[in-house]
């Protein structure tokens, strides 16, 4: 794995030409005088997405939105969201010790927080539904037919948690005749899945779709101290569909789901560790060993090598989160209008509640050794033996209600207007134990009550150029309790302490742009957007009175400009779409960690000052024969923060390399009282690479026989990423790319599928997120306590950091 750090200069000089690029393909093509399509020619087929809460063709729609079909998400094995990044390049996933504390992030913006009174950023929207929580979000995505990414602020349509984006999944329709499906996987690294659906018509009026599966990947982690693995996923997943249409104007669906995943996650091995030869461990925080007492690496790391390649650890204690959801959608849709089905308005309704609870767990010390043992606080004993360790829970309920009215397709003023009502009930707990400051015992409740009136629409005023305008009033109330608890090794819950506070926010937000058809090929538009999320609350470990009063952490606004054209090319045989945007955040929500000036590294939520993001993407789909069909996407990203002088610093070693000094980006800030801190004004966002490319493709092989052959695939690269806001040179990751492989054959009935692939075919190893410590660790090259500091750096090995191979059939029948 490289992590050394990749100069920009190379940077700089691809940027002009990759613009260059692709648009003189675009005026190019676009040149061209189309002649009429021949009767067998192939074409690409329509895309509908519902971006704007109504069906349209894609290149009809003025945003930038890339959309994976079902045939993309097969052809690429997709199994959860952490496969989609690999696909759309405006995507991002920051990873943190379990799934409640993951971020997703759309043109590097995504809110990384500990807490439950922290809305996400980017919503994750399923048949119309938002998720209550972000968390809920990493399982297997079952049963799914199209997956938009709708890139830049929603939050006109879509409302909260959608300020830098939204992604709007669809799962599969009900089909009309019956029809029952299965597929299966198994991979050459241990990873299998199993799902079946049937679907179809139970009588003129009824029809119904039945899905389930069932996955299992141990991981890729090697855990020493009980020979299991660690980073991996289980999941088991029902859901159901029930359609009713009793007459022209009426349809009724009803959607129940319930499923159990686990995430094994999210275990950082040690990839570099400085002094191994001379390291003890040192617990810190108060804790020293006793002189002759302390457990050298030798002891504490039994069996792992540190370095680049280094996959164990030797955890004695649960890793991740176990989560169960169940929950239910009512749509219930009313024609109405002109006997024409394109002249009719259409009332929608859509009722949904959800169940979501995750238990959580983390291995404190990171070791199976007994750092407890020797342990002294003062000149005494602790008295108790063992290690570290953290559980909690998640409980998030959840109920929303929708009514929307949709305008014909076909009229000179086309709009969806609606009602929004919706309740999150967030429940959190969690507790560490045994001893040192590493205690806590705390249980919080927030909750978030929203009412909007929405609308959005567009205006021909000449047959080709329409104004687009939407607005969205919101109101949100919000609350939460804070809750603590005298903690272990106390043998009875106490309270002793107990905080509460409630919030009223109103606000507006809107969109206003132009769109203008050069000819039925080509569409140029332009928007400005607004976007906001709501108030915060910083509820965890480090809360106290102090904190209570600062309560809640003020919202976040955005102001987005965005222009774009869509072109369809080559006699509709090829679609691109090219969009430039910037985009400016205010009051930015973020979790950012600081070593005090007592020596203790805490986790606090900041309003930052301002962020922005802008760039250039693009979209092309490419039906170039029959035979083959490409597709790709572009993105260059500058996210960077514009404000925030009391950020997160690091530090360095001194020259003669005993201890830490100020160097790095830390300075003091007498302003916040505060010696370690940076003026990050300028910096990257965190998991945010300014270059991202990913390309793929089929190539069918065409027979005679009843089956026909094919060769897949896909290839994407990024630039360099930095992972930790405080900018450390030492959690920076060289740019990397990766190419999957496969090939199969087909039944021309469709009735199965057989294919093979090799996955991360040059065996490129890389991370998903790197972590580095000077201070603060839990080693030294001196005992007792830290007199030299050891340097370690840990990383997150990704799904497909070696090569591995699989095979997948699917079945019809």
């Amino acid at each position: 794995m490289n992590t050394n750090k990749q100069h920009s200069a190379a940077g700089f000089a691809v940027r002009p030409v990759v613009a260059a690029v692709a648009l003189a393909m675009a005026s190019l093509a676009h040149a061209q005088q189309a002649a009429p399509a021949a009767k067998d020619e192939v074409q690409l087929e329509k895309v509908v997405v519902t971006a704007n809460k109504r069906a349209q063709n894609l290149q009809d729609v003025p945003m930038a939105i890339t959309v994976l079909n079902d045939a993309v998400l097969q052809r690429n094995n997709v199994k959860d969201f952490d496969d989609l990044p690999a696909l759309s390049p405006a995507l991002s996933v920051s990873y943190s010790t379990q799934p409640g504390n993951f971020s997703i992030n759309m043109r590097g913006i995504g809110t990384y927080s500990l807490g439950i009174g922290v809305e996400s950023d980017v919503s994750v929207i399923i048949d119309d539904v938002p998720y209550a929580m972000q968390a809920n979000a990493f399982k297997d995505l079952a049963d799914v037919h199209r997956i938009e990414v709708l890139k830049g602020p929603q939050s006109t349509l879509f409302g909260k948690s959608s300020i830098a984006g939204a992604v709007n999944i669809s799962t599969k329709p009900i089909d009309s005749i019956w029809k029952t499906k299965t597929s299966t996987l198994l991979t050459s690294d241990g990873e299998w899945r199993a799902g079946a659906s049937v679907s179809g018509a139970l009588s003129d009026t009824v029809r119904m779709r039945l899905a389930g599966g069932k996955t299992s990947f141990g991981g890729m982690v090697k855990n020493l101290y009980d020979g299991g693995k660690l980073n991996g996923s289980r999941d088991t997943n029902l859901s159901g569909k029930l359609e009713w249409t009793p007459d022209d104007n009426w349809t009724v669906v009803f959607s129940p789901r319930a499923s159990k995943f686990t995430k094994a996650c999210c275990v950082q091995p040690l990839n570099s560790m400085s002094n191994m030869a001379g390291a003890v461990y040192n617990l810190n925080n108060g804790t020293t060993y006793a002189a002759g007492n302390y457990m050298p690496a030798s002891q504490v790391l039994k069996g792992i090598v540190p370095g680049p390649d280094n996959v164990s650890v030797r955890n004695d204690y649960p890793a991740g989160g176990k989560a169960r959801d169940v929950g239910a959608g009512l749509k219930v849709s009313y024609a109405f209008g002109d006997d024409s089905v394109l002249a009719r308005h259409t009332l929608t309704s859509v009722t949904s509640w959800s169940h979501y609870e995750m238990n959580d767990y983390q291995d404190g010390d990171g070791t199976d050794s007994d750092v407890l043992g020797k342990a002294l606080i003062g000149n005494k004993p602790i008295g108790v033996s063992g290690g570290l360790y953290q559980f909690g829970k998640f409980d998030v309920k959840a109920k929303t209600q929708e009514l929307r009215l949709t305008s014909p397709d076909k009229s000179a003023v086309r709009y969806v207007a609606g009602l929004w009502y919706g309740k999150n009930e967030l429940e959190r707990e969690l507790t560490r134990a045994p001893v040192t400051t590493y205690v806590t015992d705390y249980g919080a409740t927030a909750y978030n009550t929203n009412y909007a009136i929405f609308g959005q629409g567009s205006f021909d005023l000449t047959p080709k150029t329409s104004v687009v305008a939407g607005l969205r009033y919101n109101k949100e109330d919000t609350g939460y309790t804070f809750s603590r608890y005298n903690p272990p090794p106390a043998t009875s819950r106490v309270l002793t302490e107990y905080f509460r506070g409630d919030d009223t926010e109103r606000k507006t937000t809107g969109k206003l742009g132009l769109e203008h058809r050069l000819d039925q090929s080509a569409m140029a538009y332009a928007t400005y957007t607004t976007g906001h999320k709501g108030k915060a609350y910083d509820l965890t470990s480090t809360f106290n009175a102090a904190i209570a009063k600062t309560q809640p952490v003020p919202g976040e606004d955005a102001k987005s400009i965005e222009a774009g054209v869509k072109l369809s090319l080559l006699n509709n045989r090829m679609s691109l779409d090219l969009a430039v945007f910037r985009t400016n955040f205010t009051g930015f929500q973020q979790s950012a960690g600081f070593t005090d000036a007592d020596g203790i590294f805490r986790t606090t939520l900041h309003s930052i000052g301002g962020l922005r993001t802008s760039g250039f993407e693009s979209d092309l789909n490419w039906r170039v024969s029959r035979e083959l069909l490409l597709n790709g996407a572009f993105a260059y990203t500058k996210a960077i923060v514009t404000e925030f002088e009391n950020g997160p610093c690091h530090s360095v070693l001194n020259a003669a390399g005993t201890g830490t000094v100020p160097g790095g980006n830390c300075a003091a800030n007498p302003k916040y009282n505060n010696t370690n801190v940076a003026n990050l004004a300028g910096a990257t966002l965190p998991n945010a690479p300014k270059f991202k490319l990913n390309l793929g493709g089929q190539y069918d092989i065409l027979t005679d026989r009843s089956y026909n052959g094919f060769i897949t695939t896909a290839f994407r690269w990024q630039s360099r990423t930095q992972f930790n806001l405080n900018q450390d040179p030492m959690t920076e990751q060289g740019g990397y790319g990766i190419v999957n492989l496969g090939a199969g054959i087909k039944d021309k009935k469709d009735g199965f599928k057989l294919s093979f692939m090799v996955n991360n075919l040059f065996n490129k190893s890389y991370a998903t997120s790197l972590a580095n410590s000077w201070v603060n660790g839990t080693w030294s090259a001196k005992a007792p306590n830290a007199v030299v500091p050891v340097n370690t750096t840990n990383w997150t090995p990704a799904r497909d950091y070696q090569r591995y191979f699989s095979v997948r059939a699917d079945m019809q029948f």
